[in-house]
């Protein structure tokens, strides 16, 4: 087997931190893997040493963190939190330099299109300019509003605002082509973080 997903690898060894008498189909249905996947990543983290399986009462089994398993749980996490900053700081940085064009065009409505992290980092630094979110467009989220900020299904039922950004995760190429059949492409914003194939940018907008 290959060195394979080191997120599948952190969930397993995860798992069994947590619960020694944990199963194979629990820990698929907790990662959301096929059980023949969680089997293999089990194998192969007991292989290489990672983790040690003793048998148990009612022919089940006990799994147990090595201190090399430990040892890879601590570096694995360490890995993923360090992406995770590395993500923040970098959506950060574009979406500072998209309201940074936008306010220098003397707009202040902003809306965004999709409800995820990447809305969530817009916001705080929203907060940095003389720019207001007026709502966030999202079909799959339940919720009615987010700290204030109003959240729709349908664009349609925004208040009026001046530009918008993509901050879609799931097809935001998608999003994009479906926003330009309605509104003109200088008024449409994404993180270049999200690789649409034509995103705006900046030094190309209209003036």
């Amino acid at each position: 087997m290959s060195e394979g997903d080191p997120q599948i690898t952190l969930g397993v060894l995860n798992a069994v931190e947590k619960n020694s008498r944990v199963t194979q189909r629990d820990v698929a249905k907790n990662i959301g893997i096929a059980l023949g996947l969680t089997n293999a990543y089990l194998k192969r983290c007991i292989k290489k040493g990672l983790i040690k399986v003793q048998q148990a009462p009612a022919n089940r089994y006990a799994y147990y963190l090595t201190p090399q398993g430990f040892a890879e749980k601590s570096r694995l996490t360490g890995e993923f939190l360090s992406q995770g900053f590395q993500f923040f700081r970098l959506t950060r940085t574009q979406l500072i330099e998209i309201f940074e064009h936008i306010q220098s065009r003397k707009w202040h409505n902003v809306a965004f299109h999709g409800l995820t992290d990447i809305a969530e980092i817009g916001v705080l630094c929203s907060t940095n300019f003389d720019i207001q979110i007026v709502g966030i467009v999202d079909k799959t989220s339940f919720l009615k509003e987010y700290i204030s900020i109003p959240i729709v299904s349908n664009i349609k039922d925004l208040a009026s605002f001046d530009a918008i950004v993509i901050t879609d995760l799931g097809d935001p190429q998608a999003t994009l082509k479906n926003l330009s059949e309605i509104f003109p492409a200088h008024r449409i914003f994404a993180p270049q973080i999200l690789k649409l194939s034509h995103p705006n940018q900046l030094e190309d907008v209209e003036t």
